[in-house]
């Protein structure tokens, strides 16, 4: 992690997206665009056509892809790259955000306030859910990282009990919290919560991951997948797990 470089990233990327004006005129979303910046400064390594598809970085690492949702647009992608060398997803998980109402006729700034929701790497088995089949190649790589973010939304309307209606158009990030890297199948376990029993349920990996229980089955379903839990029995409707040792 280098937070030097990734505030000078933010600077770069917000330096040029001001001399385009108006709400929804981005060509490239800001934080697609700094996290491009942040792991390859040179353009001549960016947007680089392989095959029938354009990766987002190729260098002497492999190739990174910027992913900041739906995994599941990645497959035909991963399929071809996988073939060739090591592919390294980047994802980006909103610790904390503010959310920036704006006028879209005046593009002024309406209200700004924090977000009750917080992001943390747990976030990351939704996506990772979706492209099952490839957790296990030899060449899949993953960067979770964790930024604080203002998001920007247009108002639309507002209800007659003065509730907005708004629509997301750009996320900024402001700071970088967290990098957590996977590289092998054994880095899946830093994923695991540390304060877990030896012998534990989907209920007992909601508890120490903060998360819903629905996130949790999720979590334990793709870390069963790769090898990082075992299933071993059952307590009552509950699946039991232990971290396997392998």
């Amino acid at each position: 992690m280098d937070n030097e470089r990734f505030i000078s990233a933010c600077e770069d990327t917000l330096k040029s997206h001001e001399k385009r004006s108006g709400i929804g005129t981005l060509s490239e979303k800001t934080m697609h665009a700094v996290l491009k910046r942040y792991f390859e400064s040179n353009a001549d390594n960016q947007e680089i056509k392989i095959g029938n598809f354009v990766a987002d970085i190729v260098n002497e690492n492999g190739i990174i892809e910027i992913q900041t949702a739906a995994f599941n647009l990645l497959r035909k992608k991963l399929a071809a790259f996988m073939e060739l060398c090591p592919v390294t997803i980047v994802h980006p998980i909103a610790r904390t955000k503010w959310l920036i109402l704006i006028d879209p006729e005046t593009g002024e700034q309406i209200s700004r306030r924090k977000s009750p929701k917080k992001g943390s790497e747990f976030d990351i088995f939704a996506e990772l859910y979706k492209i099952k089949p490839f957790l296990l190649n030899e060449n899949f790589r993953l960067c979770i990282m964790l930024i604080d973010v203002e998001e920007q939304r247009t108002l639309n309307f507002v209800y007659k009990k003065g509730r907005k209606n708004s629509t997301r158009f750009n996320r900024i990030p402001t700071a970088l919290a967290d990098e957590i890297y996977i590289e092998t199948t054994g880095d899946f376990k830093k994923l695991i919560p540390p304060n877990l029993l030896e012998i534990f349920t989907s209920k007992d990996f909601r508890k120490s991951a903060k998360i819903t229980l629905r996130q949790a089955q999720t979590a334990l379903n793709v870390l069963t997948h790769i090898g990082a839990v075992e299933r071993i029995g059952k307590e009552g409707n509950l699946y039991q797990y232990c971290v396997s040792e392998n």
